[in-house]
């Protein structure tokens, strides 16, 4: 079992959605369970604390990057609640545990070593299979006994709407940087990196990546105008070679 030496920490906490962020639900009980670790250890260090509203399936996590890079910088562990709230992905899990340059510790698993932590992490990524396999057999023998399922749910629709405007609302703050490059022969990549060379994120926070770019320019319509001009101009280039033919 592993002894922890040197207890200098950045603690990151997480919770799945923006609901939770708001109203503060799950971060309380990490951060008591965080607080109970640590008085166990004699003159604990506290170097930051980090608190992210994300999925734990996604890797792209602008807090949890900050604060692996703060652990990289001061040479301090990474501290986290459970093993769930680091991720739910195991190949992510896998991923950091082989990153010699930074160590994470799991406060309801304070002395398990990196092999345990990845057969822990496997074990739960297999349980959340098994009950996905098992919500879908009982919804699918529910609906074949004609239960309805699902229902109107006006409330999503007015959040898709208003996710759908401030994406607008940030393609075009960025037109002006995106449009130009793509009428000069930019790929996606060489786009995507100058927008994160300018410092600009996406509506998330994130770095820009090609399908993000992609989607603000199907966003502007820029794609569309395109083909409408390429098929204008192939219309013309045909009336004016009948024009010729008719002359000759």
């Amino acid at each position: 079992m592993n002894e922890i030496k040197n207890p200098k920490f950045v603690k990151y906490l997480r919770v799945s959605t923006q609901e939770q962020g708001k109203g503060g639900h799950g971060i309380g009980a990490q951060a008591r369970d965080l607080e109970l670790f640590l008085g166990s250890l004699e003159a604990a260090e506290i170097v930051g604390t980090f608190v992210e509203v994300a999925s734990g399936a996604k890797g792209d996590r602008p807090e949890l990057i900050q604060a692996l890079a703060l652990c990289r910088k001061s040479g301090a562990k990474l501290l986290v609640s459970k093993l769930d709230r680091l991720s739910r992905n195991v190949a992510f899990i896998a991923n950091l545990l082989e990153d010699r340059s930074v160590e994470f510790v799991v406060a309801a698993l304070p002395r398990a070593d990196r092999f345990q932590l990845h057969l822990y992490a496997a074990l739960a990524e297999q349980e959340r299979e098994f009950i996905s396999q098992r919500t879908k057999a009982a919804l699918k023998v529910a609906k074949e006994r004609g239960v309805k399922l699902g229902g109107a749910r006006p409330h999503l629709h007015a959040l898709n709407a208003r996710k759908g405007e401030e994406a607008l609302q940030q393609a075009r703050s960025v037109a002006g940087i995106i449009i130009p490059l793509r009428r000069n022969g930019a790929t996606l990549q060489k786009v995507a990196d100058a927008l994160n060379n300018a410092g600009i994120r996406t509506q998330r926070g994130c770095m820009w990546r090609p399908t993000q770019v992609s989607n603000a320019i199907q966003r502007l319509g820029y794609n569309k105008l395109n083909t409408e001009r390429a098929s204008t101009l192939h219309d013309q280039k045909c009336l004016t070679r009948m024009a010729i033919r008719q002359q000759s």
